[in-house]
């Protein structure tokens, strides 16, 4: 029989349970529970409805029985967000989303305490105000009760780890998100943590990927139902299980995980963090394997997402494949944003953002929703290019083709400006690379594949990818000339 085990995949705005069969050559999927994962505002203060969220969980585990022996369960997430628990393992408060405003202003305040060339060198993390180290540094200066409350701090898919098992642990990829991991040391910078006014109590053991945390708990077996499960830490974030699943054969090669984020780079073995990463503010984080993912954050997805959100908020509801379609027909190179501009960042009416960008900007001001999503895909295309390029500068490295997996591939359109803009080849495939990066993992810990070169092997061979070639390279090569001008204004 094939070995069965499950990967829960929390993204930024859904989740899935999603079932995975190894063959001992293949892995196939199945989907067997699906639910959205929307934030929660509530008294100025956007939440995850983790208890929703854990309630789901359950009723995929419920659903996996029909399906016969199921062997472990691993859980990934998004990065740098975070539950804080109480000594008798309680949940304080619903974990507060890395989008609310909180974190104005502590990214500053940090780099008056800590030189930046400095905290690069120790965590090699891109700086964003969002991560883990100034979302704390909010809390002790705005709810230090709460912290006083506070036994152990769990990054997301360790505290779902703890609510399934009991076992208070911090898997090694979601620690290197949170800008207070030693890249060098591979432990808690307790250092930095100390002259941020962190406590280095709130912190767990860190362990790599593919170690088992532990059981389902009695509890949970009792409650639902179902048989004893084994559960993995698998790479916790869920662009280092995307990472596991990039069906690259050679040594060298270009990733572009593409969802509510878009995460371009490559893998190393050791971080880099010098000077010029720190310039080009890149990241390291460590994936499978001790591997470094060496990458930028780009704001993704999430500008066609809140988008569409703004317009069914005005009573028009397109579908994403009605707006790829609006910005095809639309006339390119009009105007550009630079996605990572801090005003695209909170929830909200982005096209009224795009329009007061390229105001700003002395730019044409797009009028309709297909000019503005052709503005957005543009410019996503172009940042990437962009990206690329920093990385090539800082690795010494060429990347002639992108692989580009996640749920983002299924936008042709996005795939086709990525190859025209950086002028290389994209490969995309797998969408379901984060589920089948935890399931690779898993069979990697529980010793039926061998090691992340055959798990990539085996990926290759159970999937299909879709080649797209660069198209019109003068015109890109104008668009991004003048791109690069607008977003250095």
């Amino acid at each position: 029989m094939a070995k069965q085990v499950l990967a829960v995949d929390l993204g930024a705005s859904s989740g899935r349970v999603i079932l995975g069969r190894f063959d001992g050559e293949r892995i196939s999927l199945e989907e067997i529970h699906r639910f959205p994962n929307e934030p929660v505002d509530l008294g100025g203060t956007m939440y995850w409805d983790f208890l929703r969220l854990f309630h789901e969980i359950k009723q995929g585990l419920i659903k996996s029985k029909q399906y016969g022996k199921v062997d472990s369960l691993g859980v990934d997430t998004w990065g740098v967000d975070f539950g804080l628990i109480d000594k008798n393992g309680r949940l304080l408060e619903n974990p507060v989303h890395y989008r609310d405003s909180r974190t104005k202003g502590m990214l500053d305040a940090a780099l008056e305490l800590i030189p930046k060339e400095s905290f690069y060198a120790v965590t090699g993390n891109q700086f964003m105000e969002i991560n883990t180290a100034f979302q704390l540094m909010s809390v002790q200066k705005n709810r230090p009760e709460l912290l006083a409350q506070a036994d152990k701090m769990l990054l997301m898919p360790n505290l779902f780890t703890f609510f399934l098992t009991g076992e208070k642990v911090t898997e090694q990829s979601i620690a290197s998100t949170t800008q207070l991991y030693d890249q060098t040391g591979s432990c808690w910078a307790y250092r930095l943590a100390e002259k941020l006014s962190i406590s280095e109590s709130l912190f767990t053991n860190i362990v790599p990927a593919g170690t088992k945390i532990g059981t389902l708990t009695q509890k949970i077996v009792n409650e639902l139902d179902i048989p004893e499960m084994d559960v993995y830490a698998v790479c916790g974030h869920d662009t280092q299980s995307a990472m596991a699943a990039v069906p690259a054969l050679s040594g060298d090669f270009a990733f572009l995980s593409c969802g509510t984020w878009s995460l371009l780079g490559t893998e190393l073995d050791e971080p880099l963090t010098d000077e010029k990463a720190c310039a080009n503010d890149l990241t390291n984080e460590v994936g499978c394997g001790g591997k470094v993912s060496f990458l930028k954050n780009i704001i993704g997805l999430w500008l066609i997402q809140e988008s569409r959100r703004q317009w069914q908020r005005e009573g028009r509801d397109f579908s994403f494949s009605y707006m790829e379609a609006l910005a095809n027909s639309a006339e390119p190179f009009r105007c550009f944003i630079d996605p990572d501009d801090p005003r695209f960042v909170p929830s909200g009416d982005i096209p009224e953002r795009v329009r007061k960008f390229c105001m700003d900007t002395a730019q044409p001001i797009p009028a309709t929703e297909g000019q503005v999503l052709r503005c957005i895909y543009e410019s996503l295309a172009l940042k990437y290019r962009l990206a690329v390029e920093e990385l090539e500068a800082c690795t010494g490295k060429s990347f002639p083709v992108i692989h580009m997996i996640g749920g983002g591939i299924r936008d042709r359109l996005l795939c086709q400006m990525t190859a025209n803009a950086c002028k290389r080849q994209v490969a995309a495939g797998p969408v379901e690379a984060t589920a089948l990066g935890n399931i690779a993992v898993q069979l990697i810990a529980s010793g039926d594949i061998r090691d992340l070169s055959e798990a990539r092997r085996s990926i290759a061979g159970s999937e299909k990818l879709t080649v797209y070639q660069p198209e019109s390279p003068m015109q890109w090569d104008k668009a991004y000339e003048d791109f690069k001008h607008i977003i250095r204004r």
